[in-house]
């Protein structure tokens, strides 16, 4: 065995060892200490960028079940003002069928009525403007996608929340086909001879069926008269359509034209006559009338879907799909241009998760009175909500017609807000949660410590690190072997 002094190999080899396991001994303690197995990207380079991407995505989530708890907050406060509007109209159009008692109302009973329906219709405008989600109007119209129709007898109805803004230039709409109603006209006039011999008229519409027989000695003019009020109290929704009896003789046959309220194909009514001819073709013999068309078109240059006078476009539609307008004449443009639509989409849109693109939206109806109960065909020509009046007894039947279109909207659109917790926002709430859940789950597996096997490693380094002590203090006394020598 050789001895030398310059260099000592036992105690460089211990020293290596040693702070081999120092270092170990560290990195286990780092470890126990954080309870991570990655503090630093030389722990492990390629698992560091997994979990940070996972802590990433878990972040995002978290917050998305934040966004979704909110969201259902505000759809909540919505649905909360909608049932107060929801209760004022059926208030109002209690008042609308007490204002239409005329046999027992007086002029005062039907002043008091209109001015609580006016305070009603004040109350339903007061919920639109005010009612607020932080600073964001919900119900007011600002919340929804927002049209201005430029032509003739075009009007902008509603949209959905997919459709995209037009720009300045607005959307073409083309009109080939206007919406016609049912009606029938008797091949046969009406004479004092058919009315004489007590003519049946049997009208049946919705469910509802009329019978009415003429009055032996009642002149045609009279006869039509009775007719057109039994039909008007009959609740039936078809009208009567006759010339101006101011300058119609009143013994004049006159042949009846009995005409659906509604436009479309769908609207039908049967007729039945005792003489055939004077509205079903053969006697006593009932004629289903069903000769309403829908309306035809094309909005942005897109094939649309006609419903009575109302015209939406899509589905497939790559722009405007969701956008219904009406066109209220019965007669197509010249040359089949009806004008532009100008629409700038506002819907409320939520991030509900998380990562970029994926989100909800949901458009929120104006519920002002003047945008409510629009489109309904009256005798009074209610254009919406606002404008209802039952001082007068046509005006009370028309209110509830008006009264009952403004209730369905309502309804819809709670019925839309109801849909879209449930399903978008509640729904999606219980997958984030798991998602979240199962995303820490597997950021846990890649980056926590494992914290039995530390400790055990710990206690290995910890050995290694005081026996290499000695033994360093060890091979630090082997030089002294060579004073042996030299005394």
């Amino acid at each position: 065995m050789s001895l030398k002094i310059n260099t000592n190999p036992m105690a460089i080899n211990a020293h290596r060892n040693l702070a081999n396991s120092h270092n170990a001994q560290g990195k286990t303690m780092e470890r126990l200490s954080s309870g991570l197995k990655i503090n630093r990207g030389a722990d492990h380079p390629a698992n560091l960028q997994i979990s940070e991407r996972l802590r990433s995505q878990a972040a995002g989530l978290e917050q998305a079940v934040s966004n979704s708890e909110m969201a259902v907050s505000m759809v909540q406060t919505a649905e909360a003002a909608l049932d107060e509007v929801s209760r004022a109209l059926i208030n109002a159009r209690q008042l609308a069928v007490h204002a239409a008692n005329e046999g027992v109302n007086d002029v005062f009973m039907v002043q008091s009525d209109q001015q609580e329906i006016d305070n009603i219709l004040m109350t339903i405008n007061r919920v639109a403007n005010y009612t607020q989600y932080g600073n964001n109007n919900l119900l007011d119209g600002s919340a929804a996608g927002n049209g201005v129709t430029v032509g003739d007898n075009l009007e902008f109805v509603s949209a959905t929340h997919e459709v995209k803004s037009s720009g300045v230039n607005g959307y073409g709409i083309s009109i080939t086909q206007a919406a016609t109603r049912s009606e029938v006209t008797g091949a046969k006039p009406l004479t004092q001879a058919i009315i004489d011999a007590g003519e049946q008229i049997t009208i049946t519409e919705g469910g509802k069926t009329l019978d009415f027989r003429t009055v032996t000695g009642r002149s045609v003019e009279q006869t039509l008269n009775d007719l057109g009020k039994t039909i008007s109290e009959s609740g039936l929704s078809v009208e009567l359509v006759r010339p101006d009896p101011a300058i119609t003789p009143n013994g004049e046959p006159v042949a009846i034209h009995i005409r659906h309220r509604e436009y479309g194909s769908e609207h039908n009514f049967t007729v039945a006559s005792n003489t055939g001819g004077v509205l079903s073709q053969k006697g006593d013999v009932s004629d289903v009338v069903q000769t309403g068309v829908d309306v035809n078109g094309e909005i942005n240059g897109e094939d649309a879907t006609g419903r009575g006078q109302y015209l939406t476009a899509g589905p497939g539609a790559t722009t405007a799909e969701g956008v219904q307008v009406r066109y209220s004449s019965e007669k197509a443009p010249e040359g089949g241009f009806a004008g532009t639509l100008t629409f700038s989409q506002n819907s409320l849109i939520f991030q509900i998760a998380a990562n970029a693109n994926q989100t909800s939206a949901i458009s929120l109806r104006s519920m002002r009175p003047d945008q409510l109960g629009r489109a309904v065909n009256t005798d009074s020509e209610f254009n919406s909500l606002r404008e209802v009046d039952v001082t007068s007894l046509q005006g009370a039947q028309d209110s509830m017609r008006v009264i009952d279109r403004a209730i369905e909207q309502v309804a819809i659109q709670r019925g839309d807000l109801g849909a879209f917790q449930k399903d978008n926002l509640e729904s999606n709430l219980n997958y984030l949660r798991i998602a979240h859940e199962n995303i820490l789950s597997s950021d846990s597996v890649v980056r926590d410590a494992d914290m039995a096997e530390e400790m055990t490693d710990f206690t290995r380094n910890q050995i290694l690190v005081e026996s290499g002590t000695a033994m360093l203090a060890q091979a630090n006394q082997m030089p002294r072997n060579v004073l042996a020598l030299l005394g």
